[in-house]
């Protein structure tokens, strides 16, 4: 077996003169839920499409659990699942009877056989006390989960889902995130896609940034917000001095813009390192200002996506 869940080498995607994917390269290790994260147009939809082998790239290397996905196409279909956005379920079925069709397809032995793991499906996405109901009958967020169900019937290796948490209110969200953390700490590697990086710094133990078609960052939820997020360090220092003398001291500084003062707190932008972040703070001890904190604000990650999809991030 592969050290790595999902390996990508140099990826890249062409429609006619336009890069959709623009040569990245990720090792995906097994029992992580990890994020595919980017504005619309970033490429996010055009990578899984590659993953699921529905769509041959220009050039790069992929393989899943440990398969290349060109030359072993079919063994790797076999240990992957694929979720796409708002995927449709029928509204004549009740719940079991459209995993047990799916089970079916899969080969998942006789009728008991099969029944026991819809059951066992449902259970994992808290949908067993609806076993009976008509599909026709779910709310989204119910119907988001019964297609993960689905998804999980042939016990993938890999999961790839595209957006399952779009249009969830925070229940059925936590409801989701509980059940793919779960299937993460019994081994599987879920791939997630989303547009909403909050979203996925909550699910997810790791995550990628991509914007049109690159990737920008990868690591931790923290580890990504530190790297995307330079262009923004703000800073919250309380004084229990003169907040005056604090605000005319800090205006003399190169380093620092955009000032903002309440009661005895000063917010500003700060633009140095993490050397001259420190300095900074000795020399506001040295010159006897009464500081009281001295703390990072961390960027809102929907600020970050903002100025990554706007083109801005400073390099």
């Amino acid at each position: 077996m592969s050290e790595a869940a999902i390996e990508i080498k140099d990826l890249r995607v062409d429609y006619g003169d336009f890069m959709a994917v623009h040569d990245i390269s990720l090792s995906i290790p097994y029992g992580q839920v990890f994020g595919l994260v980017g504005p619309n147009g970033a490429g996010k939809t055009s990578t899984f499409k590659v993953l699921t082998t529905l769509m041959e790239p220009t050039y790069g290397e992929v393989s899943v659990a440990g398969f290349d996905i060109f030359e072993s196409a079919e063994e790797a279909r076999r240990v992957m699942a694929y979720m796409p956005d708002l995927a449709p379920v029928p509204s004549d079925l009740k719940l079991w009877e459209f995993l047990d069709f799916h089970a079916d397809t899969h080969q998942l032995g006789g009728r008991k056989e099969r029944r026991e793991r819809v059951d066992e499906c449902l259970k994992i996405v808290n949908l067993f006390d609806k076993r009976g109901a008509w599909c026709k009958e779910l709310s989204r967020g119910q119907t988001q989960r019964l297609v993960l169900a689905k998804t999980l019937l042939h016990r993938p290796k890999v999961l790839i889902l595209d957006e399952p948490a779009s249009g969830l209110d925070p229940l059925s969200r936590r409801e989701m995130r509980m059940a793919l953390q779960a299937l993460a700490a019994e081994g599987a590697t879920v791939l997630v896609s989303s547009h909403i990086l909050s979203e996925l710094a909550e699910m997810c133990s790791s995550l990628c940034v991509m914007n049109q078609g690159r990737l920008l960052a990868s690591g931790t939820a923290e580890e990504v917000r530190k790297a995307l997020g330079k262009a923004e360090r703000r800073f919250r220092t309380t004084t229990f001095g003169d907040v005056q003398d604090l605000v005319s001291w800090l205006e003399k500084k190169p380093t620092i813009s955009a000032l903002k003062v309440e009661e005895a707190k000063v917010d500003f932008q700060f633009t140095g390192s993490d050397e001259e972040q420190v300095q900074l703070l000795v020399e506001m001890v040295n010159a006897g200002l009464k500081i009281r904190s001295f703390e990072e604000e961390n960027s809102s990650f929907e600020d970050i996506l903002v100025r990554v999809a706007e083109g801005n991030r400073e390099e």
